[in-house]
Parts: C-alpha cells; structure tokens; sequence
C-alpha cells in the first residue's frame, strides 16, 4: 500500500513538475515573440555620415565640438558610465555650450536590446528633451544582461509611471508595433561602418575613441576646442 501511495505521489510531483516547466517555457515563448527581430526590418540602410540631425541631442547646435555614444541599453558598461560621468559631462561640456552630445544605438546584447533603442527612438520622435529623461532612467532600471527584461510590458509601464507630456498611448502602440526598428538597426550600420564594436564607445567629430574613460573624452575634446 506503502508502495502505491509513493508512486502515486511520485507521479503527481512528476506532473505537476512538467507542468511548470511547460508553462515556463510558454511564457518565455509568449516575450519572445512580443520582441523585433533584425531580420524583420527589410528597408535598404545607405551609411552617409552619422547623420547628426536625425539623432537624439542635446546642447548648443552651433557647438565647436559633436560628440556621439553610441550605446546598448541593456550594457552595464553603459550604465556604469551613464550613471557616474554623464551629469559631469553634462556640467563640464554641455552646459557651457562647448560640445553637442548625441545618442545613438549600438544594439547588439539580444533581441530586447533592439526593443529598447526602438522605445528610445519612439520618445525621441515625440520630445527630445523627453528622450534624455527616457536614457538615463532605462539605465538606472536596467535588468541583467543575461535576462530578457526590456519587454513591452516593462518598458510601455516605466515610461507610463515616470515620463509625463508625451502621448503614452502612441509611445505603447509604437513599441508593440517596433515602429522604429529600422532607426535603431541604421545607427547600427552606421557605426559598424565607422569602427564602433562595443559599447560604449564615444565619436568626437567624427574620430572614434577606443577608450570610454571620462579624461580620455575629456582629453579629445579639449584637443578639439583648440
């Protein structure tokens, strides 16, 4: 009897074990296919300069000196970055009307990489004062580069709770549709073309850096300014 009772028990956790696992397994197939696939976006991508006016920026146009990071929202190289030197950098270079700081894509970590420089790119095209609030509040929420966590429910609920005077019903349907897919896969061309390979790596008048430390910037654009 003894015996019977453990191979029922036995059989039941089996189940119930399987039935868990499946269900996994059906979610994680559910987010997958809620995300954009680079394959999806079939329009021709020409590279002809880094396009400085269709980018996410910030500071004084007539600025002496551009600069461009080129980075993936799901890096923590680029958080680490973002969340020690960008209001510094901000403070030291924007502010004061020498440099024009640029954003662009680099995406390349997994599928949700894509899906967060696309939701960039859709704040970006309704405010770009709004883009910046969007760049340094994904960092500061940023999920682990070994997971999937920049889905459309995390990102559409993030901008909803934090990120006012944009059209969030726009801003979720974009998302859902990745509407700006192709911006985010062109400024990866883009700067494939010009060098780029990891992130995050910074353009300063055109000419890559292969070091992201702050003095190393900081060095480039002095040279620049003189």
């Amino acid at each position: 009897m003894k015996k019977k009772v453990l191979i029922g028990l036995t059989i039941v956790f089996f189940v119930m074990i399987t039935s868990i696992f499946i269900y996994q397994q059906n979610q994680k197939s559910k987010v997958l296919n809620e995300l954009p696939n680079y394959t999806d976006d079939k329009q021709k991508i020409v590279v002809d300069g880094f396009k400085y006016k269709e980018q996410p920026h910030i500071g004084n146009s007539n600025a002496k000196v551009k600069v461009i990071e080129f980075g993936d929202f799901k890096c923590p190289a680029c958080k680490k970055w973002t969340s020690e030197n960008f209001n510094k950098f901000k403070r030291e270079f924007i502010d004061t009307g020498k440099v024009e700081f640029f954003f662009m894509n680099y995406a390349f970590i997994d599928r949700d990489s894509y899906l967060a420089g696309a939701a960039g790119e859709s704040i970006y095209h309704q405010n770009n004062e709004k883009f910046w609030e969007f760049y340094e509040l994904l960092y500061k929420n940023q999920g682990k580069e070994t997971e999937i966590w920049a889905t459309p429910t995390f990102l559409i609920q993030l901008v909803k709770d934090n990120i006012k005077g944009i059209d969030q019903k726009q801003f979720e349907l974009e998302v859902k549709n990745h509407t700006y897919l192709h911006s985010v896969k062109e400024d990866y061309k883009i700067g494939g073309f010009y060098g780029v390979n990891g992130t995050p790596t910074f353009i300063v008048n055109g000419k890559i850096l292969r070091s992201s430390s702050y003095e190393d910037i900081k060095a480039s654009i002095q040279k620049e300014l003189k």
